[in-house]
Parts: structure tokens; sequence; C-alpha cells
């Protein structure tokens, strides 16, 4: 049987794109280089910023640049595409309907996920950017199941963006890592029974030990893509 081929649509970060790609090899089962999945990546970080254009509302719209790689990928030969950057769901729906081939939808899965392994909780904290607050994406879905967000105080939310621009930006040592702990901290006084990093840079520094349940939405999209590939799964 032919293994599909996942086209990755990255960039936004690229050191995000990199540390996907590392956590689909490090989740494919194999002993050998041929055993590993075929994936076509396509790293541009000139994709225009999404807070910028959702928040700022003055940044140019990233959905082209996006829709033009995602058709390039397609056309290249990838079975189906992946996303890895919350923020950019916010255009999911558009870019779905400008490709023929399947987008694996981050959101979905990582709510599904906490439906599944979580199916008591009911108040899910989320670390993500003020575009994910803004649009309501991740707030959007859970409702569908009954679950409602917990964010950060605002002032934590603010240094949760400083975060995020600092790991952008190559800081990812411990007085970094110490403010996301804070944070965390911040969001599980407010009630959160489990914790989504919705922020593929905060992917990058977030601490596997925590006492609690946190769902990495990158660890979730990488699971399915591995799954699609060598088990096939469904790519809803």
């Amino acid at each position: 049987m032919n293994e599909k081929i996942v086209g990755i649509i990255g960039g936004m970060g690229p050191e995000a794109t990199v540390d996907f790609m590392k956590r689909l090899i490090r989740l494919t089962p194999a002993a050998d280089d041929v055993d590993h999945i075929h994936s076509i990546v396509d790293n541009n970080p000139k994709i225009p910023s999404r807070i910028k254009a959702i928040i700022d509302g003055v940044g140019e719209s990233p959905l082209p640049h996006i829709i033009n790689i995602a058709r390039r990928l397609e056309s290249f030969g990838a079975d189906f595409l992946v996303l890895p950057c919350n923020t950019a769901h916010y255009y999911y729906h558009a870019l779905q309907d400008s490709v023929h081939i399947p987008v694996l939808n981050m959101i979905e899965l990582t709510v599904n996920t906490i439906i599944q392994h979580h199916p008591l909780v009911r108040k899910v904290g989320l670390l993500a950017s003020d575009a994910i607050r803004i649009t309501g994406i991740y707030d959007t879905c859970m409702q569908k199941y009954g679950l409602c967000s917990v964010y950060p105080q605002l002032h934590e939310q603010k240094r949760l963006m400083q975060v995020i621009k600092d790991v952008k930006a190559g800081k990812t040592g411990e007085s970094v890592r110490k403010v996301l702990e804070e944070v965390v901290a911040d969001i599980t006084s407010g009630g959160a029974e489990v914790i989504i990093i919705a922020c593929t840079e905060l992917s990058i520094i977030a601490d596997e030990a925590y006492e609690f349940p946190v769902i990495d939405a990158a660890e979730v999209l990488a699971e399915r893509a591995v799954a699609v590939v060598k088990y096939g799964a469904e790519t809803f």
C-alpha cells in the first residue's frame, strides 16, 4: 500500500514548523529511514503576520499566501495538509475550500482529544495568543461539547504574549520558561481542569512534566498525521 504524503504549511513561525516535524519523526514507528513519513514542507516565514491582520486590523491578510502554499503543496503531490499554527486556523474553512485535498483541523482534533480522554472536564484553560481569544475559534468549537474556556487574567495574558514574541525571537531560556510556568499557575487557579497549549511557539518550551492534564495542539496534530499515514485514520 502506498502511504499518503503530508504537506506542511509552515513558517508560522519557522521554529514551530521544525518542532512539528520533530514530533512527526518521534511519533512515527520506524526502524529505518524508509519507515518515516514522506512530507513536503514550505517553511515560509514571509507569510504576513496573523497578529497584525487579526488583532491590529492593519496588516495584510495572510490568507492568500497560505492558500498559494496549500495549492503548491497539492500540486507537488501532497495527499493532505497540516497547518501547525493555531491562530492561522481562523482561516481554516477558506483554506479547505481552496484545495481538493483534506486539511487536518488542529482545533477540532484537540478539542476531541479532551472529549475522548477527559470526558468529565468542563473548564478548559487556553495558553494562546490574543488572536485566539479575540476570534474565539477554540471557544466556538468547545461550546458544541458543553466546555467553557478559561483564559489567563489580562495582565498574565500580556506576559504570555511577550513569551510568544520572545520564542519567535529565539529566546527560550529559563527566564522565559519561568514566566510561562507562572501563567500556567494563574490559569489553573482560575478553575481550569485541563490546559490546551494552543500556540505552537509555546509548544517549543512547554514542560512535559506538569502535574495536571495538558493537551498540546501541536502534538495532537502530529499524532493524527502519523495515524493518517500509517494506520489509515480519517482526515477529519
